[in-house]
């Protein structure tokens, strides 16, 4: 049999507090599902007879990056499994500790122990590898038209046409969109298609300088931005990730560019810390609410054993905001 992390390892690792994490093993120890060893030992996790799920669910969390802990509605996913009994946990690594190579995430999967897997913005191939498994698996954000899973997340289709057709209109036609490389790669996804689509309506000639290459890490951002900015650099930037966003709004000052007059930025998605930014920023919001209540009910239906396959996406707008200006040239 295997063993669980105590509970000081366990709180450590969801950020919540010790007695919260008791109570939600004293309730896996009244179900079977851990068998407790006596003070100062670990549980061991039991097993059920064939054919039943074990109530609750023990939830492996793997996340994009480490950093994604913070943000607010994967803080409010975690709370509220807890809340309705189920144990997650977050993998120890991220997609991107483990450079999104599938043989290294079906090493860590094959060692980590749950019932079933939350994957939060999960490339293809590491999408098709969980597909190929036995647990069920939940894909956040990743795979929106994939039917082998259950998920939810953002449509954002129509808030980045209406973000781009905003530029065009100032004026704007060295425009950017600053993606991840799972949403590039190995063709691009729905949205960065839709920003593709949107610049040749608007009369631009697409090329690989709007959706320029980079591999997610800090110097290769930094590279990418450089060439960028060398010779015709852009005069707005659509940037994925709240993270990213910052690291950019540093390039620039270090540069002396100022926002909106030299460059004007956009990030497709929201943050707490915009509200406090001066000029305000630009960006796309979408009601996480909703998804994290899916996430909530699809642990329900596969702790009864229930199959569970439907998706569900929020509706995503773009914000104006004083990041976004007239194109200076």
């Amino acid at each position: 049999m295997h063993s669980i992390p105590g509970v000081p390892s366990l709180a450590a690792e969801m950020g919540v507090n010790r007695k919260t994490v008791d109570a939600a093993l004293r309730q896996l120890d009244s179900e079977g599902v851990l068998i407790p060893q006596g003070a100062g030992r670990k549980r061991l996790i039991g097993f059920l007879p064939e054919g039943r799920s074990p109530s609750p669910l023990m939830l492996g969390i793997l996340l994009y990056e480490m950093s994604d802990k913070r943000i607010d509605y994967i803080v409010e996913i975690q709370h509220m499994l807890m809340e309705a009994g189920h144990v997650p946990v977050f993998a120890s690594k991220s997609l991107v500790d483990l450079s999104l190579d599938v043989k290294r995430v079906s090493r860590l999967v094959e060692n980590t122990y749950a019932d079933a897997w939350i994957v939060c913005a999960g490339s293809r191939s590491i999408l098709d590898w969980f597909a190929c498994q036995d647990f069920p698996t939940f894909t956040l954000f990743g795979g929106s038209l994939d039917r082998r899973f259950a998920g939810a997340g953002p449509n954002k289709k129509p808030a980045y046409r209406e973000c781009v057709n905003a530029l065009i209109e100032l004026g704007h036609r060295r425009i950017v969109l600053l993606a991840k490389s799972q949403r590039r790669k190995p063709i691009p996804g729905e949205s960065e298609q839709t920003f593709l689509e949107a610049l040749e309506e608007g009369g631009i000639e697409v090329g690989e300088f709007h959706l320029p290459d980079w591999d997610d890490r800090k110097e290769s951002l930094l590279s990418c931005l450089d060439s960028l900015f060398k010779v015709t650099p852009p005069t707005a930037l659509i940037i994925q990730e709240a993270t990213v966003f910052t690291a950019v709004q540093q390039f620039l000052a270090n540069r002396g560019l100022k926002v909106p007059a030299d460059v004007s930025l956009i990030c497709s998605d929201p943050d707490p810390n915009f509200t406090w930014c001066e000029p305000t920023i630009a960006h796309i919001a979408w009601r996480s609410r909703p998804i994290v209540r899916r996430i909530i009910r699809w642990a329900d239906k596969i702790s009864r054993g229930k199959r569970d396959l439907v998706k569900s996406f929020a509706n995503a707008e773009f914000i104006e905001g004083g990041s976004v200006g007239v194109a200076k040239d």
